[in-house]
């Protein structure tokens, strides 16, 4: 395994695809897509800054349960299903990356499996150890 840590957020999907909600490598910390889905539930739908925030916070928790902050972003990922929905949640981002300012690349034009997703985010974050 050439990971340090996995963390899971204990959704179904992890296991069945194969994946982990983030992976500490060395200094760094790898946070996969994450939606505005808590508990099995969608947040804020029809609201692509809510989803961004809600999202956001999803990211936050799994940084801190791995030692990170949200401060130590450097590189975020965000996907979103329709360009219309760009503003909003670059607004959102911007709440909360406007002085951390990390890389970002957002993508628009993005088919989620559940359609009432309008957003997904990863990060990469990373601190000297």
């Amino acid at each position: 395994m050439g990971a340090d840590r996995l963390i899971s957020s204990g959704s179904p999907w992890e296991p069945k695809m194969g994946y982990s909600r983030a992976v500490v490598a060395g200094d760094y910390v790898h946070v996969s897509g994450t939606t505005a889905t808590v508990d099995g539930e969608l947040q804020a739908e029809g609201d692509a800054y809510g989803q961004t925030k809600v999202a956001l916070e999803v990211i936050a928790r799994a940084l801190a349960e791995a030692g990170y902050e949200i401060t130590d972003v450097v590189r975020s990922r965000v996907y979103v299903s329709s360009g219309d929905d760009i503003d909003e949640a670059g607004r959102a981002h911007g709440e909360i990356f406007g002085e951390i300012r990390p890389a970002l690349t957002i993508l628009s034009g993005v088919q989620f499996v559940n359609p009432k997703m309008l957003v997904e985010i990863e990060v990469d974050a990373w601190k000297r150890s």
